[in-house]
């Protein structure tokens, strides 16, 4: 299986990131792309890569959160980055008007910089967006023509903004929210319209921990070795198998990455 989204810099990794690496491979997810938030934690996502190739990958970009840093200093090593054989994508970009960490102004300037970047270089997008639903689509609808490929990281929303995402031709990443029977209903009534061809399976580790895993462990921390649960969830909601639903999604993450 592949995950496409993994945080794998983050601190909370940083005192055994190789067994996680190796429950992850012992759960069958043989391949991760790493998120790139920032330069520097693009950088060294990248850098992680170089020391598990074939089974590491990541993304060069720059969260709406951090978006106020995002000047062409910034996206020149963005660019620099981009040109690695194993950055496979540009991102995470896009809009979060929930938590407003930068202006808004900040943050439409950093993706539309961003989405040049992608459009420039022939990338697919890594895309986040919360709360910002119209302005994203507003800006994403003038650069798609020009963009290969872009996938909505993260999908929380329902069945509105599910559609007008297919309409654009996106592909749609989920996570654990949709283990979540309280905030994640609008996502578990919306999965079965998602084409099974654009669907995709992170786990934002270490964010978003599968609610309903059972025994309960102990840390709250999310680990890649429970991408399978969220594909078993993600059966059980579209009356599929688990093992098919892993399948086609992986091979539509490979696609999308263009890995062979």
């Amino acid at each position: 299986m592949i995950d496409i989204g993994v945080n794998l810099t983050n601190r909370a990794f940083d005192t055994d990131r190789e067994a996680v690496l190796a429950r992850a491979r012992a759960a069958g997810v043989t391949t991760l792309i790493l998120t790139g938030t920032d330069p520097e934690h693009s950088r060294a996502a990248w850098e992680l890569t170089r020391a598990h190739p074939g089974m590491l990958y990541s993304t060069a970009g720059i969260h709406p959160h951090d978006a106020s840093e995002c000047d062409a200093r910034a996206v020149r090593e963005l660019a620099e980055l981009a040109a690695c054989e194993s950055v496979l994508a540009i991102g995470e970009c896009g809009l979060d008007f929930d938590r407003n960490y930068s202006p808004r102004a900040a943050q439409e300037r950093a993706f539309e910089m961003q989405l040049e970047l992608a459009a420039d270089t022939g990338l697919p997008v890594f895309l986040h967006q919360r709360a910002a639903h119209s302005a994203f689509l507003k800006i994403l609808g003038r650069y798609r023509d020009r963009l290969t490929d872009a996938v909505v990281h993260c999908f929380t929303d329902g069945r509105e903004e599910l559609a007008a995402y297919v309409e654009l031709d996106l592909h749609i990443g989920v996570t654990g929210w949709i283990c979540d029977e309280r905030r994640g209903q609008a996502l578990r009534d919306s999965i079965a319209a998602v084409p099974p061809t654009r669907l995709m399976l992170e786990t934002d580790a270490p964010y978003l921990l599968p609610r309903d895993l059972r025994p309960k462990p102990r840390s709250r921390r999310n680990e890649p070795m429970y991408l399978p649960h969220i594909a078993a969830a993600v059966a059980g909601l579209v009356g599929g198998d688990p093992r098919e639903v892993a399948e086609a999604t992986t091979r539509t993450a490979r696609t999308f990455f263009r890995l062979s």
